[in-house]
């Protein structure tokens, strides 16, 4: 006789994985009119079910903020953090407003003809993608998610690892040293240049996944163009740290830097204080910008009469919407318009790039005042949309990590809003452990304060 049932004990959980730095690297992709095809359909159907499964998430998240819980957890004190997190986390797990959950749903909605384009390792990461937009409309970062519409398209897809799906395969030396993006069938070749010392510190790191992307180019016939005007290229997540260049040498003292909406004040620990405009090269053509604008307008007019009144208004949409028509004169200047921008983006990436190394050569630590780039875009929106410089501290950030630099902006500088009336700057505890060194860099720029009052 078989003995008494026994209880099956549950496995050990398992262990985090450690994590590891990770940094990207981007290569061209040549693809045939075949290939250009098959994949505008692929990101087709990864569009169809985004857009699904946050359908699905937005209403989960609805009827979560309509629980009178919700309330009752919203109105405990912020002080016990332990018992808001675990009222919170219940909510989520009941009404199913969880990562995890959103992994079960998109299992529902991968069905018919997405199942043929979109693997289900593919579907989680689409999942992932609409739980992190969902969670910021919760907590309060966001307002509202964005559906994709199909005149924007879905212009990137990524996988989890590369052992499966959408997998970047590199050949050994000996078979060629070719890198190919492999999916659905498809081989598509990456343009590697193995003269460059960034490629070929990349692709001797571990690949941990790969994303494609697709970019507007200039025009349709530019190099690498597809028939919609469209490039394609792969970015490689790898294990380890970037390339760092030989010129780019990093200094090995502290750096105080105080960033305005226009300037850059810089004290190091050795050498004079400077004051400079920031990204003072960037010349964006506005009248240019203006005139194609005004361009679209009058072509979308001359297109779409029934959407505009006697006046010229657009008249209010009814409960049957009428779709807006787009003359091929109209993309083309819309894409003249696009061009113009793209290249002032990449322009300003440069500039930000460039300086970025300019203070990491003065010192490996950079003090910064710890400011409200939301609050800056209010008051001083055209210098801030031009100069970006949050983007900047955020590029600052992920350059100078340790043993190489460290940019730190944990905790205000001064006890007082950022305005230019009050009390004496107080040097906060980033500063007190080395507050000698720290006080004679201030030394120079609060000198320069008071031979120039604002």
């Amino acid at each position: 006789m078989p003995g008494p049932r026994q209880r099956q004990q549950k496995p050990p959980p398992k262990e985090k994985r450690p994590a590891t730095p990770t940094f990207l690297l981007e290569l061209p992709l040549v693809v045939d009119p075949g290939q250009v095809t098959r994949l505008r359909a692929h990101l087709e159907a990864a569009r169809h079910l985004y857009n699904a499964i946050l359908s699905q998430g937005q209403k989960c998240l609805r009827r979560m903020r309509t629980d009178a819980a919700w309330q009752a957890a919203r109105a405990l004190p912020r002080t016990q953090k332990t018992q808001r997190a675990a009222a919170f986390s219940a909510l989520r797990k009941q009404h199913g407003f969880t990562e995890a959950a959103l992994h079960e749903a998109i299992k529902s909605l991968r069905v018919g003809w997405i199942a043929e384009h979109i693997e289900a390792v593919l579907a989680q990461t689409l999942a992932t993608r609409a739980y992190r937009a969902l969670n910021r409309v919760c907590l309060g970062k966001a307002k509202r998610v964005r559906f994709k519409s199909r005149g924007r398209g879905f212009c990137s897809i990524e996988n989890k690892r590369n052992d499966t799906g959408l997998r970047f395969v590199l050949q050994a030396p000996e078979e060629g040293n070719d890198g190919h993006l492999l999916w659905n069938g498809d081989h598509l070749p990456a343009r590697i240049d193995w003269q460059d010392e960034v490629v070929c510190h990349g692709l001797k790191h571990r690949i941990k996944y790969a994303r494609l992307l697709q970019r507007p180019a200039s025009s349709k016939r530019a190099a690498g163009a597809d028939a919609e005007g469209n490039r394609y290229c792969v970015q490689l997540a790898l294990e380890g740290t970037p390339h760092r260049k030989a010129k780019h040498t990093v200094g090995q003292g502290v750096v105080g830097a105080d960033l305005g909406p226009s300037t850059l004040a810089l004290v190091p620990q050795e050498g004079e204080a400077s004051l400079q405009v920031f990204c003072a090269e960037l010349a964006p053509d506005a009248k240019a910008i203006r005139r194609l604008q005004r361009q679209m307008d009058r072509q979308r007019r001359a297109t779409n009469p029934e959407h505009y009144d006697e006046k010229g208004r657009i008249r209010k949409q009814g409960p049957k919407k009428r779709p807006w028509k787009q003359s091929k004169r109209y993309q083309a200047t819309r894409r003249r318009k696009a061009t113009k921008e793209r290249k002032l983006a990449a322009h300003r990436k440069s500039l930000h790039g460039r300086k970025v190394h300019e203070v990491l050569a003065l010192g490996k630590t950079i003090i910064l005042e710890k400011i409200s780039y939301k609050a800056w875009q209010r008051q001083f929106g055209t210098s801030v949309g031009l100069r970006a410089p949050g983007m900047f501290v955020a590029l600052l950030k992920r350059t100078a990590v340790p043993p190489v630099g460290v940019a730190s902006t944990g905790g205000p500088l001064v006890a007082r809003p950022h305005t230019h009336h009050g009390t004496e700057p107080v040097v906060s505890w980033l500063w007190q452990a080395n507050e000698e060194t720290a006080l004679s860099a201030l030394a120079p720029l609060r000198m320069w304060h008071r031979s120039h009052p604002t």
